[in-house]
C-alpha cells in the first residue's frame, strides 16, 4: 500500500520495566534496558561517574556510612574483609584496629631472616597467630641484608603495610618486600610487630567434604553419601567477612560479624587515630544499630550477660549514653531480650521513632520507652525476613527491604511491594551470595536501589531500583558494592571496581553533566515488549519513524523488531542513527507484532525521549 494511507500512531509505554510475563503479554510497557530511570513517566539514560578520590581500597567494602563532625568536616566510613577506612577531608586514612603488638628480639622471643636473591623476610616468632593474606607493619625496626641496614618500619598511618606472604608452621612467616636481599643474613633485628585484625574471606562459600553436615546426610557425585564419603551439598555455610557501621554523633563504632565492637574517635588528633576495641562491650557481635534519639546501642546477635553462650536471636544494648556500659544494673538501663520467630538476626535500620530488627522470618520493632522496661519490643511481621545484613533502607519514616523472594515496606503495617521485575531477578539470582546485598537511596530522583549478584557472579553486578514518587521500578548493570545518599556529599558515593584486576575506589555516583565513566563511553538501552494492531489480527506496516527527543553530544539508535508469531524470530531493521537534526527516518517493515529498541554507546552523551511516532497501518499477510 502507498505510504501515504499510512497513519501516524503515537506509541505509549507505561514507565518502568515489566517483566512477570512475555514480551507479548506485557504489551504496552517497557521490557528491557539497562542504566536508564523514568522521569515523570519519560526514560533517560543515567548520568556516569568519577572518582571521589585517588585512594586505593584494599579489598571488598561491605558496608559504607557518611556523615559530618562537629566542625562541618565530611567524614566516610567503609569496611572491607581486610581494612576499615575513613575518609577524613579528602584523604583515606588506615583505621584498621590493631589486635595484638609483639615485640621481637633477636635471641628472645623472634628474629629475622633474609636470603640472597629474595624479596621474602622470614620472621621467627613464638606462636604469631597469623595466616596468609593477614597484615602487619613494624615499628623501631633495621635489619641487614639489602645493602646495608634497612629500615622497613612504618608510622601507625603512612605504610609500609605487609602481607603476610606465607606461613611456616605456628613460630615462623613470611613477609614480601620490594626489593631483593643482597645477602643471606640471620639471626638479625629488634622491633614491634603490629598485627591487625585477621583478614576474613570475601566470598560465601558452602560447607562441603568429610565433615559438612550432619552424619550420613546429603549426597556425594556417585550417590547415596555413606560414612567415608564427602557431602556435594549441605546447610553450613562459610560466611563472608561484613562490616556493620554507625556514627556516634562525630564517632565511628564498627563490628565485623562475629567481632568485638570498636569505637573511632574523631577528636584523637588531627591525624585520625586507629579504631579501638570497646573491651567492656560483647566480645562477638554480629551487627549493630545506634538509636541516636534515646542514645542507645544494640548489638543484634551476641553473647547471653554474664555468659559466653552466643545467642544469634539476642538484642543486647548499652547502658544510656554510655556504650562503654553493657552490665545491667538498678543505675543502669543495659538489658537484653531474646527474639523467638526465626534461627537468627539478619541486621537492622533505624526509623523515624522505631528500630527496626530482622531475623530470616520476621521484622520486630524496638522502641524505647525509658525505665524500667527501656525498650519495646513488638513483632511487626512474619514471613517477611531480610535477605542480608543491608539490604533494608528507611526513607521518610517508611521502610523498604528486600526478603528471600519479594519486596517489601513498612508503613504501619507490613506490605509486599508489587515489583514488575521480580520473576525476572530472583530467577537470575545467586542465593549463595545474597548476604552482599546492599540498599542505597538517591534522594535526588526517589530511588532506592539494591545492589546484587545475579547467577553466578560472587559480587554485586546487577541493580534493581524502586521510584517510591512514581511507582515503577527498573533494573541494570553495576559494579558497586555499596551504595549512599548526598547528604553530607555533593552526589551520591558508592565503591566499586571497574573490572576485575583493577583496584577499587569511592565514586561520585552521577555528578551532575558527567555522562561516562571514569571517562570511558557508557552504554545504555531500552527495549518495548511487543505491540500489534486489532489484537494482532491483522499485519501491520510502518514506513516512518517521527522522534521526539532531548540529546546531547552524541546520537541515539534506533530499531525497529517484528515478528509474525510470539515465538517467532525476530526481523530487525536498522538500527538507524538519530541525532540532533534528524526529523524523521524512512523504514519499511512489516509483522504482526513489533518491538522497538533505542540505544547509546557514544562517549558523554545525554538523551531524554519525549514521544514515539510510528507511521503504521494494516497489511495484507504477504
Amino acid at each position: 500500500m502507498p505510504s501515504s494511507q499510512a497513519k501516524l500512531a503515537a506509541l505509549k509505554f507505561v514507565a518502568g520495566f515489566h517483566r512477570e510475563s512475555t514480551k507479548y503479554a506485557e504489551e504496552g510497557k517497557w521490557y528491557d534496558g539497562d542504566r536508564v530511570r523514568f522521569r515523570e513517566g519519560k526514560p533517560e539514560n543515567l548520568r556516569g561517574y568519577e572518582k571521589l578520590i585517588n585512594a586505593q581500597i584494599v579489598g571488598t567494602p561491605r558496608d559504607l556510612i557518611t556523615w559530618a563532625n562537629n566542625d562541618t568536616q565530611r567524614l566516610l566510613a567503609s569496611g572491607t574483609e581486610q581494612r576499615l577506612y575513613i575518609v577524613y577531608g579528602d584523604t583515606q586514612y588506615d583505621v584498621t584496629p590493631i589486635a595484638s603488638v609483639v615485640s621481637i628480639a633477636a635471641g628472645v622471643n623472634g628474629n629475622f631472616n633474609t636470603s640472597i636473591g629474595s624479596p621474602l623476610i622470614e620472621v621467627s616468632l613464638t606462636n604469631h597467630n597469623t595466616s596468609v593474606g593477614d597484615w602487619i607493619f613494624f615499628t623501631s625496626t633495621s635489619i641487614n641484608g639489602f645493602g646495608g641496614a634497612t629500615n622497613f618500619a612504618a608510622s601507625s598511618f603512612g605504610g609500609p603495610v605487609y602481607a603476610v606472604a606465607s606461613v611456616s608452621g605456628v613460630n615462623h612467616f613470611y613477609i614480601s618486600v620490594a626489593s631483593v636481599a643482597a645477602s643471606t643474613e640471620t639471626n638479625m633485628g629488634v622491633g614491634t610487630a603490629n598485627f591487625y585484625i585477621n583478614t576474613q574471606q570475601t566470598t560465601n562459600i558452602q560447607g562441603l567434604g568429610y565433615g559438612a553436615g550432619p552424619y550420613n546426610a546429603g549426597v556425594s557425585t556417585t550417590g547415596a553419601r555413606a560414612w567415608n564419603r564427602p557431602a556435594s551439598s549441605s546447610n553450613i555455610t562459610f560466611m563472608a567477612s561484613q562490616w556493620s557501621l554507625d556514627n556516634w554523633g562525630e564517632d565511628l563504632l564498627a563490628v565485623r560479624r562475629g567481632g568485638p565492637l570498636y569505637y573511632w574517635d574523631a577528636d584523637a588528633s588531627s591525624v585520625p587515630a586507629r579504631a579501638v576495641i570497646v573491651t567492656a562491650a560483647p566480645a562477638k557481635i554480629n551487627s549493630i544499630v545506634a538509636s541516636p534519639n534515646d542514645r542507645h546501642v544494640l548489638a543484634l546477635g551476641t553473647y547471653e550477660y554474664g555468659t559466653s553462650v552466643f545467642n544469634p536471636l539476642l538484642v543486647r544494648w548499652c547502658d544510656q549514653e554510655d556504650f562503654f556500659n553493657w552490665t545491667p544494673s538498678v543505675s543502669s538501663t543495659s538489658g537484653e531480650i531474646n527474639l523467638l520467630d526465626g534461627t537468627m538476626i539478619i541486621g537492622g535500620v533505624r526509623s523515624r521513632n522505631v528500630i527496626h530488627v530482622w531475623t530470616d522470618k520476621a521484622l520486630y520493632g524496638f522502641q524505647y520507652v525509658g525505665p524500667p522496661y527501656i525498650f519495646n519490643m513488638q513483632q511487626l511481621g512474619t514471613n517477611c525476613g531480610l535477605i542480608g545484613p543491608h539490604a533494608a533502607i528507611t526513607v521518610d519514616g517508611v521502610t523498604y527491604w528486600m526478603g528471600d523472594n519479594n519486596f517489601y515496606r513498612f508503613s504501619g503495617r507490613v506490605e509486599k511491594l508489587n515489583c514488575t521485575v521480580r520473576r525476572y531477578l530472583y530467577d537470575s539470582f545467586n542465593m549463595n551470595q545474597k548476604d552482599k546485598v546492599y540498599a542505597g537511596y538517591n534522594s535526588e530522583f526517589n530511588e532506592i536501589i539494591w545492589l546484587y549478584p545475579s547467577s553466578n557472579a560472587l559480587e554485586p553486578n546487577r541493580y534493581v531500583v524502586y521510584n517510591t514518587l512514581e511507582d515503577h521500578w527498573v533494573y541494570g548493570t553495576s559494579f558497586y558494592t555499596t551504595f549512599q545518599d548526598m547528604d553530607v556529599f555533593d552526589n551520591t558515593i558508592a565503591t566499586g571496581k571497574t573490572g576485575n584486576g583493577n583496584p577499587m575506589y569511592y565514586w561520585n555516583n552521577e555528578p551532575v553533566s558527567v555522562f561516562n565513566g571514569d571517562n570511558q563511553p557508557l552504554t545504555s538501552y531500552l527495549e518495548s515488549a511487543d505491540f500489534d494492531i486489532e489484537d494482532g489480527n491483522k499485519l501491520m506496516f510502518m514506513d516512518k519513524i517521527i522522534p521526539d527527543y532531548d540529546i546531547e553530544n552524541g546520537a541515539l539508535k534506533f530499531s525497529i523488531k517484528t515478528k509474525l508469531y510470539p515465538n517467532s524470530d525476530y526481523v530487525e531493521k536498522g538500527p538507524y542513527t538519530i541525532g540532533s537534526n534528524t526529523k524523521k527516518i524512512d523504514i519499511r517493515s512489516r509483522g504482526r507484532q513489533a518491538a522497538i529498541r533505542v540505544s547509546t554507546s557514544d562517549d558523554d552523551v545525554s538523551w531524554r525521549w519525549g514521544s514515539i511516532r510510528l507511521a503504521i497501518q494494516p497489511d495484507g499477510d504477504r
